[in-house]
């Protein structure tokens, strides 16, 4: 028995809508990915900056240390406060360039380790704007004499 040709009215249009659907689940996954690389972009330069800004601050006590490491100590800064005049343009710096370290400011702590020279650890916060949590980055260097 041939089946009657009304029973198969409007099956294509219901294939055409499903595949449409199909597609544009497709694009929309791929508005997200694009959405999420581009955060992760923003977060990995984020990174990269305080990365750069820990170095600098590293590198200027290191070239600045003073005769027995007299202006080490100078460079101490907590939660964003300094008193020597390069510690202070670094912090103007770090809060150019990462976003809210103004709210949670960078530190750099001095230590006087047992085998002598300075150790210094230099904490950065920031918060990405689409961030839920801050981000931070910390490193730790020995300063001696060379």
């Amino acid at each position: 028995m041939a089946p009657r040709p009304g029973n198969q009215q409007g099956v294509v249009m219901l294939e055409a809508l499903i595949g449409i659907l199909i597609f544009s689940l497709g694009v929309l996954a791929l508005v997200a990915m694009q959405a999420v690389s581009v955060s992760n972009v923003s977060n990995a330069r984020y990174r990269t900056e305080a990365a750069f800004l820990a170095n600098e601050i590293i590198s200027e006590i290191w070239v600045d240390r003073g005769v027995g490491y007299s202006n080490v100590a100078n460079y101490a800064i907590s939660s964003g406060v300094a008193s020597y005049v390069p510690a202070q343009r670094w912090v103007q710096k770090v809060r150019t360039l990462l976003p809210a370290s103004d709210t949670y400011g960078p530190d750099v702590a001095i230590a006087t380790p047992a085998a002598g020279g300075r150790q210094v650890t230099v904490t950065l916060r920031w918060k990405a704007p689409d961030a839920v949590a801050p981000s931070n980055h910390v490193a730790v260097a020995f300063i001696s004499d060379p």
